[in-house]
């Protein structure tokens, strides 16, 4: 595995109290039926969270971005020129203010439009059990030929 992927790994099983707390919110497409990942690896960098759908990056800061302020410059632009957003929010944002910072990911997902195709494939759209009962009825009462 490569050095970048096992880095990932670690930073998702080793999460933030912020990063804890936005991922409750975030997972199992609860926002807006987005799908975000988490810790995910683009290029030579990891993001805190991505919606791959909607090119949009969610960083959570703490007081180490302050001292690497010239990295997080170069990566954002790296980053910008993939064709990604990028929302920062600090720590204490996120854990004192949570519903603040959820209407802006809110506001920003509803700014920004779906990519067509997906790049990660969409969501197939499934049957309910109705339609495929109905469906399943209709075929049984065809004529055959």
């Amino acid at each position: 595995m490569s050095r970048i992927r096992e880095r990932a790994r670690n930073l998702r099983k080793n999460p933030t109290d912020a990063e804890r707390l936005l991922w409750q919110k975030l997972r199992f497409w609860q926002m807006n039926g987005c799908k975000f990942r988490r810790q995910q690896p683009l290029g030579h960098y990891i993001v805190d969270f991505v919606c791959l759908e909607k090119r949009l990056i969610i960083e959570i800061d703490g007081g180490q971005h302050a001292e690497n302020a010239t990295y997080d410059s170069h990566r954002d632009t790296w980053l910008r020129e993939q064709g990604f957003v990028l929302l920062r929010f600090w720590n204490n944002d996120v854990l004192k203010n949570i519903e603040g910072v959820m209407s802006v990911i809110i506001e920003k997902l509803q700014s920004t439009p779906y990519l067509d195709p997906s790049p990660q494939g969409g969501r197939r759209k499934t049957k309910n059990r109705k339609q495929r009962q109905s469906e399943y009825l209709i075929r049984d009462r065809s004529p055959r030929t």
